[in-house]
């Protein structure tokens, strides 16, 4: 199932079928955006809810055009400096675009990979990929084949491996109201980043009813371990006497904690680019030991530290 062959990943879509698709964010559930048979079986195979968009990966600029009409320059200049990348824009959808990609709303979500495995796919395709995240709704983010092909073995017909995501959590989408700036959902470029090229920024990141973005719904990200998420780690150990716990820290181990507490770091070094390149795949492994609660420590709160604490936040109990 797991699959380094570009080529039959290519001969799949184009027969309307569904591939786990690698990006530098997170793995993608891959499908041609102009077949509805396809873009059906994605939200289908995902169980993600019809109201909830979908991500257009592009191989170009030259792309955008027949994806998106009226681009603010703004959006121009945000893709000039981070595209290929990590940032996806919220344009007004060309009316080429079908309606279940962008669940009946006038805008469209678009980016262009940051990826050689992906980038070569989408130059053997005369069409863009819709490509929401290789997982069930509202679970873990995939970041390697291995998790794509653990949840959707028996769902879809290849994993084209791409090694381990490099930034390892969602795009940041950016959508523009008026001459207004909106972030809808933090990812891998950090507000900081952006506001050295847009200036201000609006965030609106949180819509449970009718998103106008993929990743704003509350409940997100999820382990099927309970996760609680804390600024303080060491309060809440003590209330799971004699239980499996998990730990998951940013950058020091816990002295004094029962030696059946496991301890997962994600960055040795407090360098917060690994931390969120390793977070997911950190999150998968403790939900397979077996736990009774994963605890997550607050990450500072700068740069991609917002982002990553952003995730834990939706992925917890104690909201």
């Amino acid at each position: 199932m797991i699959s380094n062959n570009i080529d039959l990943a290519a001969r799949i879509l184009k027969d309307e079928g569904i591939i786990g698709f690698p990006t530098e964010t997170v793995y993608g559930l891959a499908g041609n955006i102009f077949s509805d048979k396809a873009i059906k079986e994605i939200y289908t195979i995902k169980q993600r809810p019809f109201y909830n968009p979908l991500i257009v990966h592009i191989k170009s600029m030259e792309d955008l055009k027949t994806i998106a009409v009226d681009i603010p320059p703004m959006a121009l200049k945000l893709a000039k400096s981070f595209w290929p990348g990590p940032l996806t824009l919220l344009l007004k959808k060309n009316a080429s675009v079908p309606d279940l990609i962008t669940a009946g709303k006038p805008t469209v979500a678009v980016r262009i990979p940051n990826h050689p495995t992906a980038l070569a796919l989408l130059n053997l395709l005369d069409f863009p990929l819709a490509a929401p995240s290789a997982n069930p709704f509202g679970m873990i983010s995939p970041t390697k084949a291995e998790h794509v092909a653990e949840y959707f073995q028996d769902n879809i017909e290849m994993v084209l491996d791409g090694g381990a995501c490099q930034t390892g959590i969602e795009s940041t989408i950016i959508g523009f109201n008026q001459n207004e700036v909106v972030v809808y959902r933090l990812g891998g470029i950090s507000i900081e980043e952006i506001k050295t090229i847009a200036g201000d920024v609006t965030l609106f990141t949180k819509n449970d009813t009718a998103p106008e973005a993929p990743g704003m719904l509350s409940k997100h990200y999820a382990p099927a371990t309970p996760l609680i998420f804390t600024e303080n780690i060491e309060k809440f150990i003590p209330q799971f006497k004699n239980k499996r716990v998990g730990l998951l820290l940013f950058s020091t181990a816990i002295v004094n904690v029962p030696n059946d507490c496991i301890q997962m770091i994600v960055s040795p070094n407090e360098n917060l680019k690994e931390a969120a390149a390793r977070l997911y795949d950190t999150l998968h492994q403790l939900d397979k030991m077996n736990l009774e609660v994963i605890i997550a420590e607050k990450f500072p709160d700068t740069e991609l530290g917002r982002v990553i604490n952003d995730k834990l936040t939706r992925a917890s109990l104690n909201k």
